[in-house]
């Protein structure tokens, strides 16, 4: 298995930042192509709002993901990789917020407000990109020499809220079709309890990494 890692870590370590920004920015020009060319259904909004959710959740799974790859493998490169998709997550939040505020209610802000006040899974929602902001904002190595590793560390573990937040967002928008957003919870669960059984069983990653 040892052997196998080694002979995979170069042409992996060369090629996953460029496949990495393709996942990052095809699908967002398809989806882009898809609503210019009227090929999202009768209802191409909410179809832009599902997709652009999904997108993120994934990011998010990616990005809690590393952690134990890295500990697994032993390759402390893939660091900079989380930072990478904890970043896609953040810009994909953006543009899932984006197709809510603008395309959707074409910056009506106070139905905005409403929304976000009456409907508990809006709520979520917002909760699950406000926790986003302060942790893309310090995914710098100046923030996490500014803070210190272990408040910076505190700091992230708030990426296990927004996740949380944002599958329950995800249940509660579908309604009715339960299926696809379990296998995201699932996926999460997953992720949760790896990433706790491996911090029981050894050491913790370097000083800085981030817990998300």
């Amino acid at each position: 298995m040892r052997s196998m890692l080694v002979r995979a870590e170069s042409p992996i370590r060369r090629l996953i930042r460029p496949a990495l920004w393709l996942l990052v920015i095809v699908p967002a020009i398809v989806l882009v192509a898809q609503l210019l060319l009227d090929q999202l259904g009768a209802e191409p909004i909410e179809a832009l709002e599902h997709a652009s959710g999904k997108w993120t959740l994934r990011f998010l799974a990616g990005s809690l993901a590393i952690t134990p790859l890295m500990r697994l493998t032993g390759w402390g490169w893939l660091l900079v990789q989380r930072r990478f998709l904890g970043l896609a997550t953040f810009f994909w939040a953006i543009g899932h917020l984006s197709v809510y505020t603008v395309l959707d209610q074409f910056f009506d802000w106070p139905a905005i407000a409403e929304d976000i006040l009456k409907r508990i899974y809006i709520t979520l929602g917002m909760l699950a990109f406000v926790l986003m902001i302060p942790l893309a904002v310090t995914s710098t190595k100046a923030s996490i020499r500014r803070l210190g590793g272990k408040r910076w560390n505190q700091l992230h573990r708030l990426v296990y809220v927004s996740a949380v937040a944002g599958c329950v967002h995800f249940l509660w928008a579908v309604k009715k079709d339960l299926a696809e957003p379990l296998i995201y919870v699932a996926v999460f669960a997953v992720l949760f309890a790896l990433r706790l059984i491996l911090r029981k069983r050894g050491p913790r990653t370097p000083l800085g990494s981030p817990r998300g």
